[in-house]
């Protein structure tokens, strides 16, 4: 088990998809930016944030599989936090909360 530690937390985000998710990064990195949060684009961190994409067939399910790669990071003690936002999250909430227990 891992301890808590006084660091400050490292947010990763990672942008699957479309341009509007790029965009949709960008404004979400500048507000954590702007409220002092260390921030990196799709580099190490033990915070991570994957904006999904829910349309486009390849980017489903290379969300999927970015989500489960992380999830298992997690369960590894490599990263603290996952959080999951964008298109996949919201059109496909149900099912996936049930399958990655959320």
């Amino acid at each position: 088990m891992r301890t808590k530690t006084l660091k400050k937390n490292k947010i990763n985000v990672v942008t699957l998809g479309c341009s509007k998710n790029v965009y949709d990064s960008e404004v979400l990195m500048g507000q954590l930016r702007a409220n002092d949060k260390d921030v990196v684009h799709e580099e190490e961190g033990n915070v991570v944030v994957i904006n999904t994409c829910g349309f486009i067939a390849n980017a489903k399910e290379e969300s999927v599989n970015t989500i489960l790669e992380y999830v298992q990071k997690k369960e590894d003690g490599v990263v603290d936090k996952v959080f999951v936002t964008g298109c996949l999250s919201e059109r496909y909430k149900p099912i996936y909360r049930k399958k990655f227990q959320m």
